[in-house]
Formats: structure tokens, C-alpha cells, sequence
């Protein structure tokens, strides 16, 4: 079975993509899958996150990007959380340049996993929060989209721009990729506005938003700086238990859909 992989991308910062990478490795590993985290972000928080320091690396999906180390080479086992890491540093900030005159260099990220496609059962890439050559990168190689969403009054507009440039990347160079599903996060139940606006994605987008809803919790945003995913520094907060249930739900969706073809 080919690993199904997964881009969690949003334009807007701040809306928890990397907490929902690194936690969501960490409950899929718990649930037996074997898992793969592409950092993608130069500030490398999902490769420190899961405890692997960026300063002492050697190489990074930066060299992948470049041709010069296979991802075999340079992935790393996360310190505790039971997935492995496809680490980046600041030296991933240079890529863009060195690639720019390169064939094919959207799709240099997906040639390289293409190697380790039979080793994983889900990778889960971390993309910037910008539409760039490296998100674009993550876009190629991706099978879906999983968008985390902060459930406040600009958050439509920043996904109506994302659900446009999926467009153009379905239309121009990866026809697979679609919205796997919308995440609500850092969810406050007792606000108002966040209410309204989880109401409107439920009519927008029906079942493609997640039944799983992620609250706002300390524990959660403490595990990083412990280089840990929130399910190993407090398994029982209600954020982590939160992401334990949306590796649940996840794969209830895709593997119960596996011979369903996409609409």
C-alpha cells in the first residue's frame, strides 16, 4: 500500500499547523501506522518540537531538496513519540534560490518520497505559511490537504485563498490533490464568534470538516518547548486526548474509503 500523504497547509499563521503535525504523528504512531513528518518550515519548530536540535544538524530536507542526500539519510527518529522526522534548519530559507533555474523543481520533494513510499503509512508534511516554492513542493507531493483553521472573523477569507490555489495546483501540476478536511483549533467553546464561524464551515463544507474539534490548552503549548508532542509530555490534557481522536477519525475516513474513489 502506497503511503497516503497529507499536506497541512494554511497561508495564515498562527493557526497550528505545526501542533497539529507533531501531534497528530505522535497519535497515528499510537494507533500502530508508521509515520513520516516533513518539516517544510525553515524555523524547523516541527523538527524541534519533537526533539531533534536543528543547530547540530548535518543535513535537512534541504539537502533532499538539492539532490545531495536521500531522504533515507536524513531522516531522524523523534526523541519519544514513535515517528520519524524529515528535519529542517534555517538553511532551507536558501532552497528557493538555489532551485529556481531547476527542471521539475516543484516536484523534487515528491521524487524523493517516492523512494520511501512502501515505508510509511502516512507522511505528514509541515508547510510554511506562505504560498512559496516549498509549499508548492508539499502541495505536489501530496495526495490531500488537512487545513487547521482558528475559528475566528478573518479565517474565511484566508481559506477561500487557499481553496484558489489549490485550484491552480490541481489544474497545473498535481490533478490528485484535494481538501482531505477542515481541523477547527485552538477552539474557545465559550466564544461567541467562534460558534458562529465553526456553524458557517459546517454549512460551507459539510462532512469535509472534522467531527474532532481542538481546544485551547496550556499542556499543549508547553510541549514543545519540552521537545515533545503533547500525547508523551501529557497524554490525559484535553488537547492531546483531542489529537488521539482526530488520528482516530482520520484514519476511520481514508482507510475505511480506500477502494472510494475521489470526487
Amino acid at each position: 500500500m502506497n503511503a497516503r500523504v497529507i499536506a497541512v497547509a494554511n497561508q495564515k499563521g498562527g493557526v497550528g499547523k505545526t501542533t497539529t503535525v507533531v501531534n497528530l504523528a505522535a497519535g497515528l504512531a499510537e494507533l500502530g501506522r508508521r509515520v513520516l513528518i516533513v518539516d517544510l518550515d525553515p524555523q524547523g519548530n516541527a523538527t524541534m518540537g519533537s526533539g531533534i536540535a536543528k543547530q547540530a544538524l548535518e543535513q535537512s530536507v534541504y539537502h533532499v531538496l538539492l539532490g545531495d542526500a536521500s531522504v533515507e539519510e536524513v531522516r531522524q527518529p523523534a526523541k519519544q513519540g514513535g515517528y520519524h522526522v524529515l528535519p529542517a534548519n534555517r538553511d532551507l530559507g536558501g532552497a528557493e534560490l538555489e532551485l529556481v533555474n531547476e527542471l521539475a523543481r516543484e516536484a523534487r520533494l515528491k521524487n524523493a518520497l517516492s523512494l520511501v513510499d512502501d515505508q510509511y503509512d502516512y507522511v505528514l508534511i509541515d508547510c510554511p505559511p506562505s504560498l512559496n516554492l516549498l509549499t508548492l513542493n508539499g502541495l505536489v507531493a501530496a495526495n490531500s490537504v488537512l487545513i487547521p483553521m482558528v475559528c475566528e472573523y478573518y479565517a474565511l477569507e484566508g481559506l477561500s485563498d487557499l481553496v484558489t490555489t489549490l485550484r491552480k495546483v490541481r489544474a497545473a501540476v498535481n490533478p490528485r490533490i484535494e481538501i482531505m478536511g477542515l481541523l477547527r483549533t485552538m477552539f474557545d467553546a465559550r466564544s461567541n464568534l467562534s460558534q458562529q464561524v465553526s456553524e458557517q464551515l459546517a454549512s460551507h463544507f459539510g462532512s469535509k470538516v472534522f467531527e474532532t474539534v481542538i481546544p485551547r490548552n496550556v499542556r499543549l503549548a508547553e510541549a514543545p518547548s519540552h521537545g515533545l508532542p503533547g500525547l508523551v509530555y501529557d497524554r490525559n490534557a484535553r488537547g492531546a486526548q483531542a489529537y488521539l481522536a482526530l488520528a482516530q477519525e482520520l484514519t476511520a475516513r481514508l482507510e475505511s474509503a480506500t477502494a472510494t474513489p475521489s470526487v
